[in-house]
């Protein structure tokens, strides 16, 4: 029962003790006779019979605690849906029974299934599923060593993969052909973050001396969307400690930043940042962060961005784009709603056959 409807029952009891005392008193008079008392009032009776259907209404709304799951859902196992309730783990679990059964059916004290993307479908609906406990996750036999922005050598790395085969490539060679320019190629990644090509690069080193020209300084940070994490651990290297958040939309994303030595976050776009209030020196915001995310997604992502970074904090959209017009009309508006004070603002056109088909803009 929720707090609301225990208050909402404590205040209608309050309410008839109340009207059963002005009644007594009314009919317990010494000096009335007692064979003729005195009538209770017409508004008195009127407030009983209206305490009395509320408490009526409330009943009939409240849940049977001991009626069963509904017999569309019958091979559903009862302690799972009473967990699936948990908040704000399962905050949406209840909704989705058949897929968090299909998560939670296991061959115990065996490995764990390979199923990161059903796990990403219950996560997207907003279910956070709780942890399985009889069953072992699978690591790599043998961790790479180097630091992050070293490359590895590809039979090492190929000897640690330990995603599912359902993703399309099962070795790194394989992942950096199929997609480029998204992480997979470590060779290429140790450069990235360095060059100052165009207006809309920002490079560690440039970032890094408008801090210090402010006299601030960066220690934690957030990658939004970073993919293999490649940012976070370029700033490591410059003794900033930074967490990426990333999924696993048909490649395996957060192996790889493990992998590497760095730390990432298996968190979707529209979840509230698992980090607490005005404690990031940094947010940056990855090529996930997009016109792609529906605006009141984004209001609520920059709000919340607002929440993690403290005073004096820095928020980097790097690479965001969006049509044009929409970035004048809706989403520089949407950013100056936070009162940042910009450092750099650089807008240019995305070259790309989508970016020339769609007019987008960087």
């Amino acid at each position: 029962m929720s707090l609301n409807l225990l208050l909402l029952l404590a205040m209608v009891a309050t309410n008839i003790l109340s009207l059963y005392h002005l009644s007594s008193t009314l009919q317990s008079n010494p000096r009335a006779p007692t064979a003729q008392p005195i009538p209770v009032p017409d508004h008195l009776i009127h407030q009983l019979n209206t305490i009395r259907a509320t408490i009526t209404h409330l009943t009939r709304h409240q849940p049977d605690p001991t009626s069963s799951t509904p017999s569309s859902k019958p091979n559903i196992p009862q302690d799972l849906l009473l967990h699936s309730q948990l908040s704000p783990i399962a905050s949406s679990c209840h909704n989705h029974p058949d897929l968090l059964h299909k998560y939670m059916s296991y061959t115990p004290y065996s490995l764990c299934p390979l199923d990161s993307d059903l796990a990403e479908s219950l996560i997207l609906r907003g279910c956070h599923p709780l942890p399985r406990r009889r069953c072992f996750s699978k690591t790599p036999p043998k961790p790479p060593s180097s630091l992050p922005h070293n490359p590895f050598p590809s039979s090492l790395l190929d000897s640690n993969v330990i995603w599912s085969t359902k993703y399309p490539c099962n070795s790194f060679s394989c992942l950096a052909k199929q997609n480029p320019g998204l992480g997979f190629d470590i060779t290429k990644e140790i450069s990235k973050f360095m060059a100052y090509n165009t207006e809309l690069d920002l490079p560690v080193p440039q970032l890094l001396q408008i801090a210090k020209s402010a006299n601030s300084v960066i220690r934690l940070g957030l990658d939004i969307g970073g993919g293999t994490g490649t940012f976070a651990a370029r700033m490591k290297l410059y003794n900033v400690t930074v967490v990426t958040t990333t999924m696993n939309f048909n490649a395996p994303n957060n192996e790889v930043v493990a992998m590497r030595g760095l730390l990432p976050l298996h968190v979707p776009l529209q979840q509230r940042l698992p980090v607490f209030d005005g404690v990031v020196d940094l947010v940056r915001c990855g090529h996930a962060v997009n016109r792609w995310i529906p605006l009141t997604m984004m209001e609520f992502l920059l709000f919340d961005v607002d929440r993690v970074l403290r005073g004096g904090g820095y928020l980097w959209m790097d690479h965001f784009f969006s049509k044009g017009v929409d970035l004048d009309k809706v989403y520089a508006p949407l950013i100056k709603k936070l009162n940042y004070k910009k450092v750099k603002w650089a807008v240019g056109n995305k070259t790309d056959s989508g970016g020339v088909k769609n007019g987008e803009a960087l």
